[in-house]
């Protein structure tokens, strides 16, 4: 019986043996692609473009984070058209998305009674100056016959200059600000249950809106407390 069951055993544990290495392989490429390999366009020229990317979110000042991997190209010609290089660059980056609380004062807030919701109306999230982490490149490929010394070093600035420059257009970019947003109302959402509570309406409704949501009258209120179709069911009702 021992042996019936090693046998049986023997099928099991060499798929997941099997399946442990693939997803270490998996996990691996996909490193390896991030920082190693350069994408290019269909013609084959190399490209300065965000290649990996991940949002995380944090419930202070700062509400989210982005951080990933951009990839930065650059070329030079010198020695009438002769003379000509390029570069290819990969490396980290970091962006941090702020909501400014003390902008927030009394008329700012609404609260309604009846349905113990409290409306935050708060200031935009902003975006702060990303952090290129040229220290940290895992990839510089230079091309060229013969690069000279001011070649490579307005090759280098040239490339910083291109990272900074779409890494600022990654971080502004409507979907990026949109999930920041997400992040600032469950931040401040968290930071308003404590003086929610010491007001004796712990487990109150908490809204927030920003300013985008708020113009003319059409006032789009999100609530991060419930699903918003409950939401606009209880609206509804309310009517």
């Amino acid at each position: 019986m021992a042996a019936a069951l090693k046998r049986g055993w023997t099928p099991l544990v060499a798929a997941l043996l099997i399946m442990s290495v693939g997803g270490a392989m998996l996990v691996g490429w996909r490193h390896y692609d991030r920082d190693y390999v350069v994408s290019v366009e269909d013609d084959g020229s190399a490209v300065t473009k965000v290649v990996a990317e991940r949002f995380a979110g944090a419930s202070s000042l700062k509400v989210s984070e982005m951080s990933g991997t951009i990839q930065s190209t650059a070329q030079d010609v010198r020695g009438f058209g002769v003379l000509k290089s390029d570069q290819v660059v990969k490396m980290p980056f970091s962006v941090d998305y702020f909501i400014d609380v003390s902008r927030i004062g009394a008329d700012d807030l609404e609260w309604n009674a009846d349905s113990r919701t409290l409306i935050v109306n708060a200031p935009d999230v902003k975006a702060a100056k990303p952090n290129v982490d040229e220290a940290g490149r895992t990839l510089v490929r230079t091309n060229g016959l013969f690069v000279t010394r001011q070649a490579g070093e307005e090759l280098s600035r040239s490339v910083s200059a291109h990272a900074q420059r779409r890494a600022e257009q990654e971080a502004r970019s409507p979907a990026r600000m949109a999930r920041a947003r997400e992040f600032g109302r469950a931040a401040l959402a968290k930071l308003m249950t404590a003086p929610l509570e010491a007001a004796g309406q712990g487990g109150a409704r908490v809204i927030v809106t920003f300013p985008a949501e708020r113009a003319g009258d059409n006032r789009e209120q999100w609530d991060v407390t419930t699903p918003i179709n409950e939401v606009l069911a209880n609206r509804r009702a309310d009517r």
